[in-house]
């Protein structure tokens, strides 16, 4: 059979449909066995068996435990905000990773909410370990707003109804962000023996929320002896002291500054002051300039004095709009004139300045160190009258609820598996039953979501048409060939894209070639594939073009190579 220009174009040009076609198999295959495999391997969820002080998963009976409050937000300003904001029970919509998994969701994006639960009974972890630990889950992200917690003061007065921003709490612990600002929160309020006043403790240098759409778990772990330790996913990302780590601290100085004390009248505070013994010299001209003309300078000897610095552009021209009488005359605008690029300058030559060896400018007294100097004053110290030394922050006062109390601009953030209680080793039982069965899958579900990066092919069988067409018919079709020149056989078997489309080829010229011996019109199957391929090539536009007629030249030069070798 002999190979025309147009046979081996065609040829390459099945070779990259065939091509594409196998891409998009194998993505849609590849996309679709991820999806099916994460689907498959889902979990089920099944409430624990674990006991706690306080435990929840969110079931079907939530409703008797957790109260959404309605009330008004008091604010530092004049203006009144309401809790307004919805919540539900539901299972996740963003990279579910348990079937049946619940959890408590925020609904309205903007908006102040508050909800709460009472615990069984009072928790006092006077002496004891306290472990405060659950998980969140960001399905919108985070751009502004807060997703912690609150345990709330044990008062008589703790009414879930009127639960809001100024309720009594004893932690506040979890996630904000807003802007630049992004941490994990972990403060609470000390009360002052001696006043039975409460204050703010916060946590001085707080580790930074990961802000994504898989679940996170968070972790609070106060012990007795005053040290803490915070865990995201189960992994520290910081511990501390209560006395050392917070702001305020917790026990005030033992000493202060005299309040009455002041400084006298006659103290001498500065170090240093100019000599007054020092004169100015006679020769010393403080009216001298800084710059005077260099006297000593001379014209270059390329300076063109009769090239202006600037000329009409030459390339400019009248707009067909301008009207003379009315616009005025018209006068093209000016550019650098290039002959001054050439040379040292242009127009008229003067003298350029340099600095006056002679400039000292105005006379100033130097410093010495002064004599009567009696150093930095400071108020004498006294005993703080407030002073107070608790020895154990950790033993908090007892609570009796938790709240979350948050205002955020995105919704759908989900709170779930909530443990509060006295067991490090139960919380991470609960933690193994939930947050690692479910996380795994959500980020499986996370990396099949994420755009895939696609390492450059190491050779000819690697290669993707839809990445490098011209790459791939070239590679193709000269793999093929070269193996062709020892073994024709294995050369299809190893490279069967080449003899394939020389095949359909075949088949198509065969066709037509029926067709037009019976004298009839092509057929609408022929017809079919001829619009096809058409289609087909001119979607590839000009890269598939050049693949195609590299590959085809290949193809034509071995051919004729081997016509040559027959006919001699």
């Amino acid at each position: 059979m002999k190979f025309t220009q147009a046979t081996i174009v065609w040829a390459a040009a099945a070779l990259a449909r065939g091509a594409f076609a196998a891409d998009d198999a194998e993505s849609s295959s590849s996309a679709a066995e991820a999806s099916t495999s994460v689907a498959a391997a889902l979990p089920t969820f099944t409430p624990t068996t674990l006991k706690a002080p306080f435990l929840e998963q969110f079931t079907d009976d939530w409703e008797s435990r957790w109260k959404p409050s309605h009330a008004k937000k008091e604010s530092s300003n004049e203006e009144e905000w309401a809790y307004v904001g919805e919540w539900s029970v539901e299972e996740p919509t963003v990279y579910k990773g348990m079937e049946g998994d619940k959890g408590l969701v925020v609904k309205n994006p903007a908006a102040h909410h508050a909800i709460s639960a009472k615990f069984p009974k009072k928790i006092d972890n006077k002496g004891k370990t306290l472990v405060v630990q659950y998980e969140v889950k960001l399905q919108n992200g985070l751009e502004c707003g807060g997703a912690y917690l609150k345990l709330l003061r044990d008062t008589k007065s703790l009414h879930q109804d009127e639960f809001a921003n100024t309720t009594p709490y004893v932690i506040m612990f979890g996630p904000d962000k807003c802007g630049h600002t992004n941490k994990v929160h972990f403060i609470f309020n000390h009360k002052n023996p001696k006043s039975g006043e409460y204050e703010e403790k916060h946590l001085s240098s707080p580790p930074t929320a990961r802000i994504v759409k898989t679940t996170e778990l968070y972790t609070l772990i106060v012990h007795p002896n005053n040290t803490y330790v915070i865990k995201q996913n189960n992994e520290q990302v910081k511990t501390g002291s209560l006395l050392e780590d917070f702001s305020p601290a917790v026990n005030p100085e033992k000493e202060i500054d005299d309040p009455k004390d002041s400084k006298p009248a006659d103290w001498v505070d500065e170090s240093r002051i100019p000599d007054p013994e020092a004169k100015k010299p006679e020769d010393w001209d403080e009216d001298a300039p800084y710059e005077i003309v260099d006297e000593e300078a001379t014209k270059p000897e390329d300076w063109l004095e009769d090239e202006p610095l600037t000329i009409p552009d030459p390339e400019a021209q009248k707009p067909e709009d301008w009207d003379d009488e009315e616009d005025g005359d018209w006068i093209p605008p000016t550019v650098p004139n290039p002959k001054c690029a050439d040379a040292s300058g242009c127009g008229a030559w003067t003298k350029p300045m340099k600095k006056n060896p002679d400039y000292k400018g105005k006379w100033t007294a130097p410093y010495i160190d002064n004599p009567a100097y009696k150093g930095v004053w400071a108020p004498r110290k006294i005993k703080n009258p407030n002073y107070f030394e608790d020895k154990t922050p950790a033993n908090f006062e007892p609570m009796g609820a938790i709240g979350f109390e948050i205002w955020t601009m995105q919704n759908n953030i989900l709170f779930d598996n909530i443990y509060i209680g006295h067991s490090v080793e139960e919380a991470d039982k609960l933690a193994q039953e939930t947050f690692h069965e479910k996380h795994p899958q959500e980020q499986l579900l996370e990396l099949a979501d994420k755009p895939k990066v696609e390492d450059k092919p190491k050779s000819p069988s690697d290669l993707s048409f839809t990445e490098d067409p011209v790459t791939y018919v070239k590679e193709k079709v000269d793999l093929f060939l070269t193996i062709a020149k020892s073994n024709p056989i294995e050369a299809i078997k190893f490279v069967p894209e080449v003899p394939t489309a020389i095949g359909g080829l075949i088949v198509t010229l065969a066709a037509l070639v029926g067709v037009f011996a019976m004298g009839g019109s092509t057929p609408a199957p022929v017809k079919k594939a001829a619009g096809d391929a058409k289609d087909k090539a001119k979607d590839a536009k000009d890269k598939a073009a050049e693949a195609v007629a590299t590959g085809a030249e290949n193809v034509k030069a071995e051919v004729n190579k081997r016509t040559t070798r027959s006919q001699s």
